[in-house]
């Protein structure tokens, strides 16, 4: 019986993330009980018709990770020419973001509830999205928990299949170390990565990154930011 536990354990895969699921107020209870037949996607094991589900070919824009949903929802606002897909576990997090989807009036969002990790080797066709964001993921702070953070050689695979050649990842992070061990990952695909800022350099803060009340409150700190944005070669 402990060999086959022990088997299961190292089978088990790494995850990026602990499900938190969190308290909802009344109105994110609401947002998922009223809102999510409207913006929510179920995981599936099949690619997604994307220009089906949003109702047009509008390119495709994909965050994972998104929190509270701040940014997402600003970014869709600003651009109804683009489509975007979100990718979040915490729950309240999604609840937020559906209200605020609702207070604009965006009707350029899908969201998934769901390990990103599965939904980029699952759900995405090859060469469907022409970005991802990758914003200020958990940066697992100790040694021993590296291996966790969402940026690895694993992941950068997946990205390279479903970003369009032309196409970008753009990510941020407040912890310096995490964002070198992001530009060093990135840096290692240069058959498929390049960094327009020039090799080692990190890229500067892009207008088109909204700022979130998180990152204001870490600029009144004195926190630094570091933005990472590598082309998928053509």
């Amino acid at each position: 019986m402990a060999e086959t536990e022990n088997n299961s354990a190292a089978r088990r895969p790494i995850r990026s993330f602990v499900r938190r699921e969190g308290r909802l107020t009344p109105g994110q209870k609401r947002a998922f009980e009223s809102l999510w037949p409207r913006w929510g996607l179920d995981f599936q094991t099949e690619p997604l018709a994307l220009a089906a589900i949003f109702g047009n070919a509008h390119p495709v824009y994909l965050e994972i990770g998104f929190g509270n949903g701040e940014s997402l929802a600003e970014m869709a606002r600003r651009h109804p020419e683009r489509n975007y897909l979100g990718v979040e576990v915490h729950t309240p997090g999604l609840g937020h973001l559906l209200l605020k989807l609702e207070e604009f009036g965006c009707t350029n969002v899908r969201v998934i509830r769901h390990d990103a990790v599965e939904v980029l080797r699952h759900m995405l066709p090859a060469a469907s999205l022409e970005a991802v964001y990758l914003f200020f993921p958990d940066p697992w702070q100790k040694k021993r928990h590296h291996k966790r953070r969402i940026l690895q050689a694993s992941l950068v695979e997946e990205l390279a299949r479903v970003i369009r050649p032309g196409g970008h990842l753009h990510a941020a992070t407040d912890w310096q170390d995490y964002a070198k061990h992001m530009l060093d990952v990135l840096s290692a695909d240069s058959e498929r990565f390049r960094n327009p800022a020039g090799p080692g350099n990190f890229a500067p803060r892009p207008d088109s990154r909204p700022l979130t009340k998180f990152e204001r409150r870490g600029q009144r700190l004195g926190h630094g930011v570091w933005d990472l944005i590598f082309h998928r070669h053509t």
